[in-house]
């Protein structure tokens, strides 16, 4: 028992040393960025690196070596290589950027790898809302040309009904419910969010106030009514002078 408990400790003491000495996990980190900006992958080595070599794939992206820099085509004069760390930041991102990248070097055990995802620039959300069956529909979606990693991104409601707790792109409204005036609709992805906004009431033009709709019915009724009897007195009261003209004439 004692032996392998020796055991057990002496590789624990292993795996210690391993990680004092740099050792980096081979798992793959997922990294996003914004095209015509810039990321950042962070190693934050704590030894000193005296040779690094980044990768795309197997193409050379940038290499450390001798205190000098090289950049490779199509990374040129887009890269700068922190050599203390080894963090690796790339500019202007290009769609064609998006792939798997790994950092080597003598001074540390195994590689770390990135999977990087460039995005297009989200932009905000257009909702929409239709009234069918009693009920208001709201719909929350971002323009149907955008097609930049939609699995990517997620919508959500801002309003004091529950309906707005649940993240979906589809939420509704029944017309005997206390409709809040003004909702919102988000739709974020990893690095950014957009929100915009939509009133209900415009949904539905002939909603809220049925009583004065009537009213207002009622005395459009009134005054045609009283035109045409005005009119009718009108054309009564010129007969009348009529007939009182021949009467007097003979």
């Amino acid at each position: 028992m004692q032996y392998y408990i020796q055991k057990l400790l002496g590789f624990f003491f292993f795996l210690t040393a391993l990680l004092k000495q740099g050792f980096i996990s081979c798992g793959s980190q997922r990294v996003y960025g914004i095209v015509h900006e810039k990321v950042t992958f962070s190693i934050a080595s704590n030894v000193p690196l005296n040779e690094i070599l980044w990768k795309k794939q197997k193409d050379k992206v940038a290499e450390w070596e001798n205190s000098e820099l090289r950049a490779f085509s199509p990374f040129t004069n887009r890269i700068s290589l922190d050599p203390v760390s080894g963090d690796l930041t790339i500019f202007n991102l290009t769609s064609s950027d998006e792939d798997k990248y790994e950092m080597e070097s003598p001074n540390i055990t195994g590689t770390k790898t990135f999977s990087l995802y460039v995005l297009e620039h989200l932009p905000s959300p257009r909702p929409t809302c239709a009234f069918t069956n009693g009920s208001i529909e709201v719909l929350c979606k971002i323009s149907e040309h955008y097609n930049s990693h939609l699995e990517l991104i997620e919508y959500s409601w801002d309003c004091p009904m529950e309906q707005c707790k649940h993240n979906s792109t589809k939420i509704y409204f029944k017309l005997e419910d206390d409709i809040p005036q003004t909702i919102q609709c988000t739709a974020s992805n990893p690095l950014v969010n957009k929100t915009s906004s939509i009133i209900l009431e415009t949904c539905v033009p002939s909603r809220g106030h049925p009583r004065n709709r009537y009213i207002l019915i009622a005395a459009l009724a009134g005054v045609i009514i009283v035109i045409i009897c005005i009119v009718l007195y009108v054309f009564g009261i010129l007969k009348c002078n009529r007939k009182t003209d021949r009467n007097n004439s003979s």
